[in-house]
C-alpha cells in the first residue's frame, strides 16, 4: 500500500496543484478566450487590414508628371554673338507638366472592388474564427473527458484500496481465501495502470487547450459547466434557413460574386485607354514657347479582352461555389442535427442505468460484507458499476459534441 501510495505522489503532482490553485475555466469562457487569444487568429486577423489598404490604393489618383529635356549647343562657331556656352541663348530648355486621366469610371470601379473584397475578406475571418471556436470547444471536451475519467478511476481505485486492506484482515483472521485476496489485489493493480494513463492523457489534452486559448499558464477546467447553454430549436427547415444567414461560409460566397460582378465592370472599363495630358512651356534660345500635350494608346490590339473574358468565368465559379457551399451547408444541417438528436435520446436512456448500476454496488458490498455473495460477485458488480459510468461519460462526451457541431454547422458557436 505505501508503494502504491507513493506511485500516485509522483503521478498525480501536477493535475493536484492544477485543481487546488486554479478555478476552472467553462466552455464558454474558453471560447471566448480563444477569441482574443488564439494565436492562429491573431495573423489572420491582419488580412482585414490588407484588404483595407487595397481601398486606399484603388482611390489614389495617378501621380503628376514631370519632364525635362534641355539641349544644349556644343559648336562655339555657332554661339550668337558675344555669348559664352552658359549663355541662355545657345540652349534649348523642354519643360511639360503631365497628368494621365482615368475614363470610364475606372477609379469607381476599382474602389468598388477593393470594398467589396474587404467585406469577403471579413467574411472568411468570420469562417475561420468559427473554425477556432469548434477546435477549441472541442479540445475543452476532451479535457473534461479525460478529467471526469481520472476522476472516476480515482474513486474506483479508492474504493478497491479499501476492500485490499480489509482483504487484509480478513485473510489474517482466515474469513477468505489468498484467491480471494490476489483477485481484489489483481483490480487494484488494474486501475493503478489505469490511473497513471488517465494522468498523462489529462495533462496532455489540458496542454492542447492552453494553446488554443493563448493562455500562458496552466488551464483547469470546471467539469461541472452544464455546456449545454444555449437552447436549440428542433425544427430541421428552421435550422437550415438559420444556417443560411448565419454561415460564414454562403456569406463570403454572396459577397464574392458581387466582388466578380464589379471587377467585370472594372475590366472593361479598363479596355478604354488612359490618355495623358499636360502642358509644355519650352524657351528655345531665349525665345518662350507655350504648348499642349496629349498621348493615348490606340486600341488596335489590345482591348484588355483576356481580363474581361478572365472576369466573366470567375463570376461563373463563384456563382458555381454559392450553389455548392448551400448543398454543404444542407447536407453538414442534416447530418449534425441527427447525431444531436441520437446522442440526446441515448444520454437520456444512461441517466436510467446509471443509478442502477450504483444500487446493484451498493447492494452487493453489503451482502459482500456479511458474507451473502462472494468476492467473484462482488468485482464484477464493481467492474460492471466502473464501465457503466465511463460509457455515460462517453455517450455525455459525444452529446456535447454533436450540440457544439450543431451549433457549428449552423453558424451559432460564436454566440454562447
Amino acid at each position: 500500500m505505501l508503494k502504491k501510495a507513493l506511485l500516485i505522489s509522483i503521478f498525480l503532482p501536477g493535475y493536484l496543484s492544477v485543481s487546488q490553485a486554479q478555478t476552472g475555466l467553462t466552455l464558454q469562457q474558453a471560447l471566448h478566450t480563444a477569441q482574443k487569444n488564439n494565436p492562429f487568429l491573431k495573423p489572420e486577423q491582419l488580412n482585414t487590414n490588407i484588404a483595407q489598404s487595397d481601398v486606399i490604393t484603388a482611390g489614389l489618383r495617378p501621380n503628376i508628371s514631370l519632364n525635362n529635356q534641355t539641349l544644349q549647343l556644343m559648336n562655339d562657331k555657332y554661339f550668337a554673338t558675344g555669348t559664352q556656352f552658359q549663355s541662355p541663348h545657345n540652349r534649348q530648355v523642354w519643360w511639360q507638366v503631365t497628368k494621365p486621366f482615368q475614363l470610364a469610371n475606372q477609379r469607381k470601379y476599382k474602389q468598388e472592388v477593393a470594398i467589396k473584397n474587404v467585406a469577403v475578406t471579413e467574411k472568411n475571418y468570420a469562417g475561420t474564427e468559427l473554425s477556432v471556436l469548434l477546435e477549441t470547444g472541442n479540445k475543452w471536451l476532451d479535457v473534461w473527458y479525460n478529467k471526469v475519467n481520472l476522476d472516476l478511476v480515482e474513486k474506483a481505485k479508492g474504493n478497491i484500496d479499501s476492500l485490499v486492506t480489509t482483504q487484509l484482515i480478513r485473510l489474517k483472521n482466515q474469513v477468505i481465501s489468498e484467491s480471494d485476496l490476489a483477485r481484489t489485489q489483481l483490480l487494484a493493480e488494474q486501475y493503478q495502470l489505469q490511473l497513471q494513463q488517465a494522468v498523462q492523457s489529462y495533462q496532455s489534452e489540458a496542454q492542447h487547450l492552453q494553446l488554443l486559448t493563448g493562455n500562458p499558464d496552466t488551464v483547469a477546467i470546471d467539469t461541472e459547466d452544464p455546456v449545454i447553454t444555449l437552447s436549440i430549436t428542433e425544427q430541421l427547415d428552421s435550422l437550415l434557413n438559420l444556417s443560411y444567414q448565419q454561415r460564414p461560409d454562403i456569406q463570403v460566397a454572396q459577397n464574392t460574386i458581387e466582388a466578380a460582378k464589379s471587377n467585370i465592370k472594372l475590366q472593361r472599363a479598363l479596355a478604354i485607354p488612359v490618355p495623358e495630358m499636360g502642358v509644355i512651356y519650352n524657351p528655345q534660345n531665349t525665345v518662350p514657347y507655350f504648348g499642349f500635350f496629349g498621348t493615348i494608346d490606340l486600341p488596335f490590339f489590345s482591348r484588355n479582352q483576356g481580363e474581361i473574358k478572365k472576369s466573366k468565368f470567375l463570376l461563373q465559379q463563384s456563382e458555381q461555389s454559392f450553389s455548392a457551399v448551400k448543398q454543404q451547408i444542407k447536407t453538414d444541417v442534416q447530418t449534425a442535427f441527427s447525431a444531436y438528436l441520437v446522442n440526446k435520446e441515448a444520454i437520456r436512456k444512461y441517466s436510467g442505468i446509471l443509478g442502477k448500476s450504483t444500487q446493484v454496488l451498493t447492494s452487493v458490498k453489503y451482502a459482500y460484507a456479511r458474507g451473502g455473495t462472494t468476492i467473484i460477485d462482488f468485482l464484477e458488480a464493481q467492474r460492471t458499476w466502473f464501465d457503466t459510468r465511463k460509457m455515460y461519460y462517453t455517450a455525455l462526451y459525444d452529446y456535447r459534441k454533436s450540440y457544439l457541431q450543431l451549433l457549428y454547422v449552423t453558424g451559432l458557436i460564436n454566440q454562447l
